[in-house]
């Protein structure tokens, strides 16, 4: 097996299962559930920071990388988990937030006491000086993002608010995130380190936490006025160098590891480097284009239907451009910072089990590694709250409190976050109908909203979604097509339906056809169509795959035809078998 056929299954340790009755879920909760894991068939378990954590950013403010947060486990229930997964053929995959650290960590303590060794491996600088207003000039103008400035005082203030030793550090994302200085060899030791601690334990497969903006260039300079400062600081060319530094020190070392890296506001072509396997970097990449084609004018918080036809293009431009460059996708919609895709590009009321299974097949069977964020197999959506206290997360109250000081109402501001925020992904798993959705026999840390009639229980017993994504699972393993086959869109200027052909030679892989072409030359074809639309809608077919087998579908086989009308929600694969199948 490569990553190539295989598929991750995410779990947010917090909100997948409580064996404490405390409300947040822990890590014998998830070995409680390792059956469940394995009845879908996938081969690795993504687990969010599990890490002591003072939770201002639900894990990712890392207070130490190398425990278990007591309200977790400890460290021989990880090894017990491992264990678990083990006799599954599942691996581990740890969540490595290697860009920041919590400011309560040992690292920034020890800097804030004036240890000038812990001081290098933080980004600290003086104000440039004083505004028109009075006001410090910070070191950079980045925003944060989470909203404010990326620079705050290092060290006690004084009664200005203006830090007593004169310097500030950058903190790109909240506050209590201070960013790591990668420009020091140390810190970068520290990493591997970090790293080796967890193979040590077993661990071969990595997720690396926005890893692309470690490579910040110096000097620190500001964004030109009227441009994204993103641009400044993300995808700076030494990522590639400390990416490649740090597999020599650490995963690389081991033939079978898989590593995923997130990546920011990225681009295809540094995607490439990122993925190629010739560059000894990582195995596979996230991006996140094509969750923003309902962001208006490209903000966040904002109300706007998706743009299919942009939608579209960003699939296939990935698709092809990795493809193009021997890079490798990691393939997704749902994650623990994404609201639910189902509400997002579906119709989880009229057409639930169709807007589920269809999104599903439209990445399942595309070039990359699918992944499945708990919950989604079951078809969860985002929760039904009704106000801004049932939520939690620091990203979706500061959103709600700038759009009400920006001149938004309360009810208008609401509705905003409630499309958006991270939160709505971090409901609890619903494993059953009862009190706490099957969770917790406390208090969930937030609530379930229609766990009566989403839940694990009644999709074992009767449902639609959680077999339809066994399937899918099952198929990636036993036709090479999917796995290994080329890509090539079919129908591209469609504004409602996403489709693509998949093909492998005869030959076998690496054996170049013209994907999606006609032919006799025994390549193996498959065609994927999707409509993204809840209206029926018209796909051409192409010839050759009217003989074809339909392969998975999510509404009743009928007769191929040269045209043919899609249901609300349709997804459809038809296959043109001419090699073995596992």
């Amino acid at each position: 097996m490569s990553f190539h056929d295989a598929v991750v299954y995410q779990v947010y340790p917090k909100s997948f299962k409580d064996t404490t009755g405390d409300g947040v879920g822990d890590l014998r909760g998830i070995i409680e559930k390792v059956p469940y894991i394995a009845s879908l068939g996938v081969d690795y378990v993504w687990l969010n920071p599990f890490y002591p954590s003072p939770g201002r950013d639900n894990g990712y403010d890392v207070a130490d990388y190398c425990a278990v947060d007591p309200a977790m486990g400890t460290m021989e229930d990880f090894d017990e988990l491992v264990a678990a997964l083990a006799e599954h053929g599942i691996s581990p995959m740890l969540d490595m937030v290697l860009n920041h650290v919590s400011t309560e960590h040992e690292w920034f303590q020890r800097a804030l006491a004036g240890e000038q060794r812990y001081r290098d491996y933080f980004y600290l600088r003086p104000a440039r000086g004083d505004g028109p207003a009075g006001q410090p000039i910070l070191p950079t103008n980045w925003v944060s993002k989470f909203g404010g400035p990326a620079w705050a005082p290092f060290g006690p203030v004084d009664d200005s608010g203006r830090p007593r030793g004169g310097e500030y550090y950058l903190h790109l994302f909240d506050p209590g995130q201070a960013d790591l200085d990668w420009h020091n060899p140390e810190v970068r030791a520290r990493a591997a380190e970090v790293i080796n601690f967890w193979r040590s334990h077993g661990v071969r497969a990595f997720r690396f936490d926005v890893i692309n903006l470690i490579g910040k260039t110096e000097p620190l300079a500001d964004a030109p006025a009227g441009t994204d400062d993103r641009l400044v600081y993300t995808d700076g060319p030494l990522v590639h160098d400390y990416l490649q530094e740090l597999c020599r020190a650490s995963f690389g070392q081991d033939p079978d590891s898989v590593t995923v890296g997130e990546m920011s506001s990225t681009s295809i072509a540094a995607c490439v480097d990122y993925t190629n396997p010739a560059r000894r970097e990582l195995s596979m990449v996230f991006n996140f284009h094509h969750l923003k084609v309902d962001y208006a004018g490209g903000q966040k918080w904002t109300l706007a239907d998706p743009d299919i036809p942009a939608l579209k293009r960003i699939l296939n431009d990935w698709a092809a451009g990795l493809q193009a460059g021997g890079g490798w996708n990691a393939l997704f919609w749902n994650n623990h910072d994404q609201p639910r895709a189902i509400n997002r590009f579906g119709d989880p009321d009229r057409y639930h089990y169709e807007s589920a299974t269809m999104l599903a097949t439209a990445i399942h069977l595309l070039r990359g590694t699918p992944y499945i964020y708990m919950g989604e197999e079951i078809g969860m959506t985002d929760p039904d709250y009704t106000s801004i206290e049932d939520y939690a997360d620091v990203e979706a109250l500061g959103a709600f409190a700038e759009l009400v000081a920006a001149g938004r109402s309360e009810a208008e501001a609401f509705s905003i976050v409630h499309a958006k925020a991270r939160d709505n992904a971090r409901t609890p798993m619903q494993w059953d109908a009862g009190a706490g959705a099957g969770f917790t026999r406390g208090t969930p840390w937030l609530q379930p909203t229609n766990a009566a009639r989403i839940n694990v229980a009644a999709e074992e017993a009767g449902g639609r979604i959680l077999p339809y994504y066994r399937r899918l699972v099952e198929l990636r393993k036993t036709e090479p097509v999917i796995s290994e086959g080329d890509y090539a869109p079919w129908e591209p200027d469609s504004p409602d339906v996403f489709a693509y052909i998949r093909t492998l030679p005869a030959s076998g892989v690496g054996a170049r056809t013209e994907p999606g072409r006609p032919g006799d030359d025994g390549a193996t074809r498959l065609l994927v169509i999707n409509s993204f639309r809840g209206h029926p809608t018209t796909v051409e077919v192409p010839s050759e795959f009217l003989t074809g087998e339909v392969l998975i579908g999510n509404y009743p086989a009928r007769p191929l035809s040269p045209v043919m009308t899609l249901s609300p929600y349709e997804a459809l694969a038809i296959i043109i078998r001419t090699t073995t199948r596992l």
